[in-house]
């Protein structure tokens, strides 16, 4: 059992023998029957030191926060519901969340928070759902994650991640959902997503990826669904998805950039012939390119794109053939005048005796 949580439950022991529901923070509003304290828009710019020990839920949404200083929640081992959406947060200092040993939901959703601190996971065991999307966001490391085992639900939609850390998920066994949307991604490498075994959604939709490596989604083998619409693919790897073994995997695939030639309809078409693969979107996949095909659903043209290499390749081949049986004519012809020009040159038995 990791150290933080031991020390949490002596804590623990000794609030429960106190009855800190006789105070409630100024300007806050308190409720016993729910052990709710409710902060939401009150102008607070720091959390207030009086929380009575037995809450189980905590509302400073629409505050004027802009720091999580560490000890802010001293006290408060039972509480199970942080909500801190809405505020000003830009940092989050060490060991702020170190007496929330039970904690299952944290919300930190529109804020200003530029950096996750190294021991974030540290006393965050038990947490189920992790709500981060629209802050500023810009790399994630495996320190801040690994410890939160019991995580189920991860939102880091919205803001400016670049890349993250390989392993950066490896601790989260437990994972269900994970957002991922609206970043600024570029390639998606191989070991971004290992261990996930039990990640059933995977939203990696309005990126700016380019690229997905062979391995990237070999390890998720509960996945159900894998948004990778409003990208920049423009060609994408068979083996890239042969590798996501599950029961039945939907895919979105749309707005990207892509190249409709000969190849990529050959890749959508093995795609559709696997039978836990489903590309949802398949309709709605347009060209970007070539200049003819903009704009063009693929399904549309996909029947042609083969025919006109192929007709590419048998009229090389003709020529080809073509120029080897003329080839082959010309030497034939040639051999044989040679042969008719030394039987004429030759002296005959004839010509001999007349001589």
């Amino acid at each position: 059992m990791h150290p933080v949580v031991i020390s949490c439950l002596g804590a623990l022991v000794s609030a429960l023998k106190i009855d800190g529901f006789k105070l409630c923070p100024h300007r806050c509003s308190c409720y016993d029957s729910s052990h709710f304290v409710d902060c939401k828009g009150r102008s607070l710019t720091y959390i207030p030191r009086d929380v009575p020990h037995g809450t189980w839920m905590l509302d400073f949404r629409y505050n004027n926060l802009t720091e999580i200083a560490t000890g802010s929640f001293s006290g408060l081992w039972s509480t199970r519901v942080v909500l801190l959406a809405r505020n000003r947060i830009q940092r989050i200092q060490s060991g702020a969340f170190e007496s929330l040993c039970f904690l299952e939901n944290l919300d930190l959703n529109q804020n200003h928070i530029k950096d996750l601190p190294g021991d974030l996971s540290d006393s965050l065991q038990h947490l189920i759902e992790l709500r981060l999307s629209n802050n500023h966001i810009e790399y994630i490391r495996c320190n801040s994650m690994q410890y939160l085992e019991n995580l189920e639900k991860l939102d880091l939609s919205g803001n400016r991640i670049t890349s993250m850390e390989t392993g950066v998920f490896r601790g989260l066994s437990k994972l269900r959902h994970l957002f991922l949307r609206n970043n600024r991604l570029n390639i998606i490498e191989t070991g971004f997503f290992v261990m996930l075994q039990s990640l059933e959604t995977l939203h990696l939709e309005n990126n700016n990826i380019t690229a997905i490596r062979g391995e990237a989604f070999a390890s998720l083998r509960s996945l159900s669904l894998l948004c990778l619409n409003g990208n920049h693919l423009n060609h994408i790897k068979f083996k890239t998805f042969l590798n996501i073994q599950t029961q039945g995997t939907h895919l979105q695939l749309a707005d990207n950039h892509w190249i409709c030639d000969c190849d990529l309809q050959r890749v959508f078409g093995k795609i559709m012939s696997v039978r836990h693969l489903h590309v949802d979107d398949y309709g709605n996949i347009t060209c970007s390119a070539p200049g003819q095909l903009t704009g063009y659903p693929l399904v549309a043209v996909d029947s042609q794109l083969c025919i006109a290499e192929t007709a590419t390749v048998l009229v090389i081949t003709g020529t080809v053939l073509v120029t080897v049986i003329a080839a082959i004519v010309m030497a034939e012809r040639n051999r044989k005048k040679a042969k008719n020009k030394n039987w004429n040159d030759s002296d005959g038995p004839f010509d001999s005796q007349e001589k």
